[in-house]
C-alpha cells in the first residue's frame, strides 16, 4: 500500500514512519506533510491507498483537510494525541486510530486491519463514512454569544457550565469569570455545540468534558471548577448514556 502521513509535528512523522518501515513488504510511505494545505494537493496528486492524519493541526483540522480534497479513495488511519471520547465514535469508521506517542503494538494492529482491507475494489466507502463519523465529532472552537450590543467570542474550551437567572444566563468560565448573557437558558442551549453540552437541569447546562464526578446517591455532579450542579431525575440516564458514547 502507497501511504501518506500529515502531521504538523516533525518528531510524530518520524515515528510513525520509523515503525511503519519495519514492514516494507507491505507498506510504503511516499511522502510526508506537515503542511495541511500543501497536503491536500499532494494527496490528489499521488491518489495514495492510505492516508496517516492528525486531526488536531493549527493550520486545518484534519476534518477540514478530508473535506477540500477532490481525491478521496484511499483508507483513513487516524493520529491524535487526544483521547477524547469523540475518538469511539471515529474508531468505528476509520480503519483504526494511533494515539500519540505511537506503539509498537498498534502499528502491528493497524497493519493487520489495512491488509483486510487491501485489495478491496474502492476504499471510497471506508473514506465517507469517517468523514461523516468526523464531521459528527467536529464541534466549534468558539461560539458566539451576543451581550449588551456587542458579540463575545467565547472558546468553547473555557466554558464549565451555564445556568438560568430568570431572563437571563450566567456563563461560568474556568479562569473563574462568569458572564451575564442576556439570553434565557434555552436561547443560550441552541448556540452551544450539543456534542459537548447537556442540560441536566432546567437551570443549568454542563460542559461534558468538564464533568469528574456524578454522585448517584444526592443526584448531583461534581465539576472541573469543583462546582456541584444538580441533575434532574428525568434527565440522569439521557446523561449517563451521553457520556458512554
Amino acid at each position: 500500500m502507497r501511504a501518506i502521513i500529515v502531521d504538523d509535528e516533525v518528531a510524530a512523522i518520524n515515528s510513525l514512519s520509523w515503525e511503519l518501515r519495519k514492514y516494507p513488504d507491505f507498506i510504503s510511505i511516499i511522502e510526508t506533510f506537515t503542511s495541511p494545505k500543501e497536503a491536500i494537493s499532494g494527496i490528489n496528486y499521488l491518489k495514495p491507498d492510505c492516508v496517516f492524519l492528525d486531526i488536531e493541526m493549527p493550520e486545518m483540522s484534519g476534518f477540514s483537510l478530508l473535506d477540500k480534497l477532490e481525491y478521496r479513495n484511499f483508507a483513513i488511519v487516524i493520529t491524535t494525541a487526544y483521547n477524547q471520547y469523540a475518538i469511539q465514535a471515529i474508531k468505528e469508521s476509520a480503519v483504526d486510530y494511533l494515539l500519540k506517542p505511537v506503539d509498537q503494538d498498534d502499528i502491528a494492529g493497524v497493519i493487520e486491519k489495512l491488509k483486510k482491507l487491501n485489495g478491496q475494489q474502492s476504499f471510497q466507502h471506508q473514506f465517507e463514512q469517517t468523514f461523516e463519523a468526523l464531521s459528527r465529532a467536529s464541534a466549534p472552537q468558539v461560539v458566539q454569544i451576543p451581550v449588551s450590543g456587542k458579540i463575545l467570542f467565547l472558546r468553547v474550551a473555557d466554558i464549565v457550565y451555564c445556568e438560568s437567572d430568570g431572563n437571563y444566563s450566567k456563563v461560568f468560565l474556568e479562569s473563574g469569570e462568569q458572564v451575564l448573557v442576556s439570553k434565557k437558558l434555552k436561547e443560550l442551549e441552541d448556540l452551544l455545540p450539543s456534542r459537548i453540552f447537556f442540560r441536566i437541569h432546567n437551570s443549568f447546562i454542563v460542559h461534558l468534558l468538564k464533568v469528574d464526578e456524578y454522585i448517584r446517591t444526592d443526584g448531583y455532579l461534581v465539576l472541573s471548577n469543583d462546582r456541584k450542579i444538580p441533575v434532574s431525575r428525568n434527565k440522569r440516564e439521557a446523561f449517563l448514556h451521553r457520556m458512554a458514547q
